[in-house]
């Protein structure tokens, strides 16, 4: 499978199709330090990312990018919002900005690894309920948690799928794991699911309350202890998240 060339530095470069094909043909673009200027050239999906040179200045082209967010506390999963920062905002700089959708949400008072995708089957895959694809979650808490139940109920009938749940040593816990001066336990919980809120009343069922939450990995990608909150990182269609 091959992309035409204006077709990716049009996407890449937030240009349209007619301005990323005039400045091919003006020889304004190179490739392995040759300046092409054929609009229709075609690369090949294996070759991506590939870096042209526009006017002098590197430009990687990507076809499809998957990256991995360390959401800070206080901003919200949405593409735009009149009260609060979005998360969105701290990706303007990635490859791909405009094509950007997150991979499930997490909320205004929860950090840690956000996913965001142009590939929508891969958005689907991540999250669509039969896939059953597990987050992990590192928690502080105000106090112990009770054991888990054979069966937990929710108080809204809800009956969440945790295929982990224990104490966190204090050693583990993720930089990024907002510790208030109450902090009374930790703890990490795997959940396959989603639910509003789904963590927090998980442990509120148990006797607990969450003073601070956030997700550590999903499915079989992990919030890197070096990311900082505000930071991303690729994890495909370019340099992998180690």
């Amino acid at each position: 499978m091959a992309v035409r060339l204006d077709v990716l530095l049009a996407r890449n470069a937030g240009w349209s199709r007619t301005a990323a094909r005039a400045v091919i043909a003006e020889g304004r673009v190179q490739i392995a330090g040759a300046v092409v200027e054929d609009p229709r050239r075609e690369i090949a999906a294996d070759a991506l990312p590939l870096a042209v040179v526009v006017d002098d200045e590197e430009l990687p082209l990507h076809d499809r990018v998957t990256l991995a967010l360390n959401k800070p506390l206080g901003c919200v999963t949405a593409l735009r919002d009149p009260r609060h920062p979005t998360a969105y905002e701290l990706l303007r700089e990635a490859p791909l900005f405009g094509e950007l959708r997150p991979v499930g949400r997490l909320d205004l008072d929860t950090s840690g690894l956000l996913i965001w995708s142009t590939d929508g089957t891969e958005i689907q895959r991540l999250t669509h309920p039969k896939r059953a694809v597990p987050r992990t979650y590192q928690a502080a808490l105000a106090g112990p948690f009770a054991p888990l139940p054979a069966k937990l109920v929710l108080d809204d009938g809800h009956e969440p799928k945790i295929s982990a749940l224990e104490v966190l040593p204090r050693d583990a816990v993720h930089p990024s794991l907002d510790l208030p001066g109450e902090t009374g336990a930790l703890a990490t919980i795997t959940i396959v699911g989603g639910a509003y809120h789904e963590v927090r009343r998980i442990f509120a069922a148990l006797g607990s309350h969450v003073l601070g939450l956030c997700r550590v990995s999903f499915g079989e990608v992990a919030l890197p202890r070096d990311l900082a909150p505000g930071e991303y990182r690729l994890v495909s269609g370019g340099a992998q998240v180690p």
